[in-house]
């Protein structure tokens, strides 16, 4: 929400996350309370700060870089980089962690999302006391729904019952639960509430970012997807609490992969006030941030910290703020090169743009996703629009005056030319990258003459480390979700805050994408919309280049026609989760798409990457333990540890293969 804002206040937690009642004041200028009685929603201003506090929900989870590691670690996008710790080490399945309830980083989202439904639920019963517009209240279906189907595909079967009834709104703290089957929470919550929101919501937001008929519309024909392969089930991967995968209403797989096709093709067709970008670029950049192709965001402001609900000047590391960019941002700070007069400086400096930003340096990804999703970087502009692989020299900003300083092979190079770039291995050349011979630098590394020991090509000014010589120490960025600043001047503005970009959760193209699935698994398709064709409608759009994001300069190509006819006569689920991960990668929707489509395994089981000390430019071959039961996430220890019930009882609340204390 943008141009209207209200102040947000917590009252009371019930079950630890299970449910809270999260309530806030009217409008800025009225004096804020520090608490309030569940009678405060019984009116309309009440009404509507409850539903600013849902709004606000979002940046607990969207921007929230250890619910974000639960999303993308240990799928085929990221593994862990040099400087992670057991949150991402655990994440990533392989020797070096393993996932249990006291460690997933899937807490964030059962504490936030349980917490938000009983709002929902507060908003809902007394929004209809007091006749409170039903477009108002469908906002608060909305949000329930959505929060219930996030947690329906992370969890399994959730309750429903909060402690009041089911679907009803708790004020009392509850130390007992029962979880819901999956078709339990898809049929009485997620599909009941979304549908009531399609019919009740406006098609234009009430608020700038506020839920419309079309948002609800894709949040519902994501849900008829994800259900219909639950009820299919292709690999045998368990449920939990068990059940048979039936549905209560007789419908099997393919008529739920019909009524998702039907309801993203209407979200297309009618697209109200939201649409397609003209290009990839546009949809990442950050000066077209709250575009027309973004339906709902966790919002963030460079103007004032109230809003923003976070600092301006240095992040937290933790939720509210949006620092998702930190996690793969390495530390391009310690490169080196030389002044005239042979000392050393550091000629890329921490500074808040999109290319760089904040380096923390916990995820990496590996070797594999820049030789073949994104193989194609001549004519597909969102290996361009995703990634930082050039690293500019901004010295000056830094306030160091040196006009010009050597680089790579002895060259000089000046404030704004490439210093690093990392590029597909030559054709014909072999980079020559610092040796590694004795035991100490075997340990530890070689920096080489640039401080991460990156390689060289003659005639080159910059150093280059090539596809195959990508590390847990330096790897190309995620520029996409790197930081966006209006106020930087001629200066290096503020890095170690947090991201004052909204963090993106739906998007318009995301209909062309789940009908095309849809129509993969069997729904009948309309003439125009077949599953080829709305995949090329987004690839035809990857073709076109505006703007060079890492040359820094802006283009005129049009590459719409060579990337369609690349695109394979008969699609697969395979090509559309490639098409998935050029879209959206590092948008935090992977381990849900291979967890829908239960291809985890298959897509994530091993990847390549270098080591992670300087100069290591072998490649290392790792293997990822995914079992099935891993396909659920643990209920949070913490949860577990609220509730009063029996050991036996909380045993069999946990999902079947954790470990239960």
């Amino acid at each position: 929400m943008k141009n209207k804002y209200f102040k947000i206040s917590t009252v009371s937690t019930v079950l630890m996350g299970l449910a809270v009642l999260s309530s806030c004041s009217d409008v800025l200028n009225e004096q804020p309370r520090s608490d309030y009685d569940p009678g405060f929603f019984e009116s309309t201003t009440g009404v509507e700060g409850g539903l600013t506090a849902l709004y606000s929900s979002l940046r607990d989870l969207y921007g929230n870089a250890y619910y974000f590691n639960y999303c993308e670690t240990g799928t085929d996008e990221y593994t862990y980089a040099q400087s992670a710790d057991g949150n991402f080490k655990d994440a990533d399945l392989t020797s070096k962690g393993s996932i249990q309830a006291g460690t997933s980083r899937s807490d964030a989202l059962w504490g936030t999302a349980f917490r938000y439904i009983n709002s929902a639920s507060g908003v809902i019963e007394n929004g209809e006391k007091t006749n409170t517009d039903v477009a108002l209240i469908s906002e608060a279906y909305f949000f329930r729904a959505y929060y219930y189907f996030q947690l329906v595909q992370a969890f399994g079967g959730v309750p429903l019952d909060l402690g009041a009834g089911e679907l009803k709104f708790n004020t009392t703290t509850a130390r007992t639960s029962v979880r819901n089957t999956v078709p339990e929470v898809y049929t009485r919550a997620v599909f009941p509430d979304l549908e009531k929101a399609v019919a009740n919501l406006p098609e234009t937001p009430r608020l700038t970012g506020t839920a419309t008929k079309n948002v609800a519309k894709l949040v519902l024909a994501q849900a008829y997807l994800t259900y219909a392969w639950w009820l299919e089930n292709p690999n045998n991967i368990a449920t939990y609490p068990e059940c048979s995968r039936t549905d209560p209403d007789g419908h099997d797989a393919k008529y739920y992969f019909q009524k998702a096709y039907d309801t993203a093709l209407e979200g297309i067709k009618n697209p109200g006030i939201y649409g397609l970008m003209d290009t990839y670029y546009e949809t990442t950049s950050g000066e077209y941030d709250r575009n027309k192709e973004m339906m709902l965001y966790a919002d963030h402001t460079e103007t004032s910290e109230q809003y923003n609900q976070g600092s301006l000047t240095y992040g937290s590391g933790g939720a509210p703020d949006n620092f998702v960019s930190w996690m793969g941002c390495w530390n391009y700070t310690v490169m080196v090169c030389k002044k005239k007069d042979g000392s050393n400086m550091n000629p890329v400096q921490r500074e808040a743009v999109q290319a760089l930003g904040r380096p923390w340096t916990r995820m990496a990804t590996p070797i594999d996703i820049f030789q073949n999703e994104f193989k194609d970087k001549v004519h597909d502009s969102r290996y361009d629009g995703t990634f930082t692989t050039r690293f500019h020299g901004n010295w000056n900003k830094g306030g160091i005056e040196d006009a010009e300083v050597v680089n790579a092979n002895g060259m000089t190079v000046k404030p704004g030319d490439v210093i690093l770039s990392f590029i597909d291995e030559p054709q014909g050349e072999t980079i020559n990258y610092p040796a590694i011979s004795t035991d100490d630098q075997k340990k530890d590394g070689n920096p080489g003459e640039d401080g991460i020991g990156a390689g060289t090509l003659p005639g080159r000014a910059d150093y280059v480390i090539g596809t195959e010589g990508i590390s847990r120490l330096c790897y190309p960025m995620l520029y996409k979700q790197g930081p966006f600043r209006t106020d930087n001047g001629n200066t290096l503005g503020q890095p170690n805050a947090g991201s004052t970009r909204p963090f993106n959760i739906l998007k318009f193209s995301e209909f062309y994408l789940v009908a095309a699935e849809a129509a993969v698994k069997g729904a009948t398709t309309e003439a125009n919309y077949s599953a080829r064709d709305l995949v090329n409608t987004l690839r035809a759009r990857a073709g076109k280049w505006v703007y060079n994001v890492n040359d820094n300069k802006p283009v005129s190509a049009d590459y719409s026609k060579e990337m369609v006819d690349a695109t394979p006569q008969v699609i697969t689920i395979d090509y559309i989760l490639d098409e998935r991960m050029r879209e959206y990668f590092g948008e935090g929707k992977r381990r849900f798409d291979l967890i829908r489509t239960q291809t985890w395994e298959d897509k994530a089981k091993t990847y390549r990457i270098c080591g992670d000390k300087p100069g290591f430019h072998t490649p290392e071959t790792h293997t990822r333990f995914i079992e099935k039961h891993l396909y659920l996430a643990p209920i949070p220890q913490g949860t577990l540890n609220a509730l009063q019930m029996t050991p036996e009882e909380k045993a069999a609340y946990q999902n079947p293969g954790y470990d239960f204390k």
